[in-house]
């Protein structure tokens, strides 16, 4: 995968066999992170390999944690809730979370930080939010531009008291949070517009593996009593559900019979409800200790689908759409214009290319069941726009090509590898 710069290949196959999910992105930043904030060494197994992984490690040394990577673990000696001041700016890459997260972190320390990350950091992930919660408690903190993305340059340290930010993204919610833990005192933050509920939960799991005590009231209100030093800990990060629902809707389909392994039906994680939707809609997957068949499953049947609690899942859900009988309804989505790409506009630009009927509006798409054909598409930086429309492909006799491909290594290093594991004809163009 690390070879594939710009595009390849790839039409109609017919799949079978397994795969092991890949670790989780989510687990794997979280993990690295209170590791670094704690006590003494922890170790994590299983971890993503991946540009955010790397853009995670190097943020958390640059706050003064000791780390220590191999192919199989990272060990970490951690800052005890203290992380000192860089001495350059920290660059977050492609990563939402590494930008959100490590700027609240980076607030404990007295001092000045710059932190900025890549075009789509630059341009499509505002920080408003974020910067609103962190001002409440003390920090000064600005835009570089004014305009309400990174760089942004931030002033600690802040201080326990009573916070307010909008929470249409999960991430600068969840940002707070894990800064709130290690303040010496008691902090109150209030949300409003609560969104994407399942990865403020992924979070507060944490803190419930780790023993920080909190509270919340419906996703709108949290208390965090803060002053807890964590403990070193070992981890084992399980698979991704963000990532495993491309080969399931890759066998749905193809109409083939495959096998996802190391899978978790009861981690936090927000996307395993894309299972639910699945089935909902007619796909036959079965569930068995930590595995996931999926079988041949006939017509699947459109239907409406509020994604705000699974965002993540909207590309593979509009190629889902386009194979099944009847209209698809995404609805309250409007976050996905946030991501790493507008993701409403670019998968009905290019779904629609390949011969969908795809209707775009403000918080949703619309998606009428149609027979898709081969095109010439683009990723648009995207990952989860590069995997979704390589699964649309697949139904297809008429091959497309899919441009810009290497950032599906930002969440799924080994897509390409697992998909050509299962059968699936794909020609790759560097």
């Amino acid at each position: 995968m690390r070879n594939i710069k710009f595009k390849y290949e790839v039409g109609y196959s017919k799949l079978s066999g397994s795969v092991i999910a890949p670790p989780s992105k989510s687990h794997t930043l979280r993990a690295i992170l209170f590791a670094s904030m704690a006590t003494g060494k922890s170790t994590i197994h299983n971890y993503l390999k991946s540009p955010d992984t790397e853009a995670m490690l190097d943020a958390c040394r640059k706050l003064g944690a000791q780390i220590k990577q191999t192919e199989c673990l990272i060990e970490i000696i951690g800052v005890e809730g203290k992380p000192q001041l860089p001495d350059t700016v920290i660059d977050a890459g492609n990563s939402g979370q590494v930008f959100r997260f490590v700027t609240a972190v980076a607030a404990l320390a007295k001092g000045y930080i710059v932190l900025t990350g890549d075009h789509s950091i630059q341009f499509n992930r505002p920080v408003k939010p974020l910067i609103k919660g962190l001002s409440d408690l003390g920090a000064v903190c600005c835009t570089t531009e004014k305009d309400g993305y990174a760089p942004i340059m931030i002033k600690g340290p802040i201080s326990p008291g009573h916070a307010f930010l909008d929470g249409a993204d999960s991430q600068p919610v969840s940002a707070l949070l894990i800064a709130s833990a290690f303040l010496d005192g008691v902090t109150m933050i209030q949300v409003t517009n609560p969104g994407e509920k399942p990865w403020v939960g992924l979070t507060l799991s944490w803190f419930d593996r780790l023993g920080i005590p909190y509270t919340h009231e419906a996703y709108h209100s949290y208390t965090v009593k803060g002053g807890i030093m964590i403990r070193a800990f070992e981890y084992t990060v399980m698979g991704d559900f963000s990532s495993v629902a491309y080969p399931i809707v890759a066998a749905l389909v193809t109409q083939s019979r495959v096998i996802i392994k190391y899978i978790d039906m009861n981690d936090a994680q927000g996307d395993k409800q894309i299972i639910q939707v699945l089935r909902k809609m007619g796909a036959v997957i079965i569930v068995k200790e930590n595995e996931l068949i999926v079988q041949p499953s006939g017509v699947l049947m459109g239907c409406d689908i509020d994604v705000n609690d699974f965002i993540d899942a909207l590309p593979i859900l509009a190629v889902v759409g386009c194979y099944s009988k009847g209209t698809t309804t995404l609805f309250n989505a409007g976050i996905a214009r946030k991501k790493e790409s507008d993701r409403l506009a670019r998968m009905t630009l290019e779904l629609n290319k390949m011969g969908g009927h795809v209707i775009e509006q403000d918080d949703c798409l619309i998606i009428q069941g149609s027979c898709l054909r081969g095109a010439n598409v683009s990723a648009h930086r995207d990952h989860r726009v590069a995997m979704a429309l390589t699964v649309a492909a697949l139904g297809s006799k008429i091959k497309s090509t899919i441009n810009g491909v290497s950032c599906i290594a930002k969440s799924y290093p080994n897509f390409i590898e697992d998909m050509q594991s299962l059968g699936c004809s794909i020609k790759v163009c560097v």
